[in-house]
């Protein structure tokens, strides 16, 4: 058994003079403070990777940086499932007795500290280096294809994508820390510019500034703990030339697995957190999960279905349409307004109910897939 004790979240967008390790701090230190311990409590550390700081012992780099001397430290790398995977090795490093009280953390200044031309080099390595890169596919591309696919197959239109670009914004729009806050509608999410089509600038998320942090525990310490109840892990083919998963990525049977782990079904589940690269994404997801009808997470995104006070509300926070995307903490936002709206503190965002959330996150192109169970404790 474990719990998330305290949770840290920076403001996400262009933070100009802030370094990897300094929104990392940032974010530890919320956490700290919101766990109610200090430095010297933490034994344990785990690090997401930053394309910015690419440093091959990041965790220790942390940790000297920070003033840790842990008992345990690791770095991980996962794409955007890695914030997740994070929280779920902690889960399982508490459980173990290899540490007590893990502080868990990633932070990444992609938009100040890295140019345009840098950061596309970077994202399209995610493609295999002999078929894919050479021709020049970048992250957007490979989307569109799954887009292109899952339009055909069950019957998506654009307009569907767009609706999740407008819910997300809805949802940002009431968070001070979004980097996107002003509302969109359906037309100008189509008639932003194409990307790759049949994706356009609004269907796609942004790259920010930012980090996040958590504190997992054996006990339940602090007034702000949640048990950590299920976890799963899927893995497929890395490259999407190798793939076999355009229309099923697997997303389903990870969840399940992590809610019958927790001795959950999807009925039980009252607030969602769904990883939302892309509008495409988001809506795979949602609906492979279960929690959409094949065809239908966008008209149910119109219908309320995820609003505050819809059947089941998702991403309060804005995700990373419009809350922003900063690499491994990217993601991390998604847990970091779970933790808020299960412990009632999320304002004006704040859900009806919340005693059961799903998270789901992917790395690569739907290669990866984390999928956490998260109760009152």
């Amino acid at each position: 058994m474990s719990y998330l004790t305290g949770s840290g979240l920076t403001p996400y967008g262009k933070l100009p003079g802030k370094s990897a390790l300094d929104l990392m701090s940032d974010a530890a230190t919320l956490a700290l403070n919101d766990a109610g311990l200090e430095r010297k409590d933490i034994d344990g550390l785990l690090c997401g990777y930053a394309t910015t700081f690419s440093h091959l012992m990041l965790s220790t780099v942390f940790a000297e940086h920070f003033g840790l001397q842990p008992d345990y430290a690791h770095s991980m790398q996962l794409g955007g499932a890695t914030g997740f995977a994070l929280v779920m090795l902690a889960h399982h490093l508490v459980e173990s007795g290899a540490a007590e009280r893990i502080l868990v953390v990633a932070g990444e200044n992609r938009a100040t500290g890295q140019s345009r031309d840098a950061s596309v080099q970077v994202l399209a390595q995610v493609g295999h280096p002999v078929y894919e890169v050479p021709l020049g596919t970048t992250i957007p591309a490979f989307y569109d294809l799954l887009a292109s696919g899952y339009m055909h197959k069950h019957g998506n239109t654009e307009e569907d994508f767009a609706e999740l670009s407008v819910l997300m914004r809805r949802h940002a729009a009431l968070h001070p820390g979004a980097q996107f806050q002003t509302p969109i509608s359906v037309a100008e999410v189509m008639a932003s510019r194409p990307i790759a089509t049949p994706l356009k600038l609004l269907d796609c998320c942004s790259v920010a500034d930012g980090g996040g942090a958590f504190v997992v525990s054996r006990q339940a310490i602090g007034p702000h703990a949640l048990r950590i109840s299920g976890t799963a892990q899927r893995h497929n083919p890395q490259h999407i030339s190798a793939a076999t998963y355009l229309n099923d990525s697997g997303a389903g049977d990870c969840t399940h697995r992590a809610l019958a782990q927790a001795a959950h079904t999807l009925a039980d589940v009252e607030y969602a957190a769904v990883y939302d690269s892309f509008t495409i994404t988001l809506s795979m997801l949602l609906e492979e999960i279960g929690l959409a009808p094949r065809g239908r997470a966008g008209a149910l995104a119109r219908d309320g279905h995820f609003d505050r006070d819809g059947a089941v509300p998702l991403n309060m926070h804005g995700g990373l349409l419009s809350y922003g995307h900063c690499g491994v903490a990217g993601a991390m936002a998604h847990l970091a307004e779970t933790h808020l709206q299960m412990t009632g503190r999320a304002g004006e965002r704040q859900v009806p109910r919340a005693g059961v959330s799903l998270l789901h996150g992917d790395g690569g192109v739907l290669s990866s897939h984390v999928s956490l169970v998260v109760e009152q404790a």
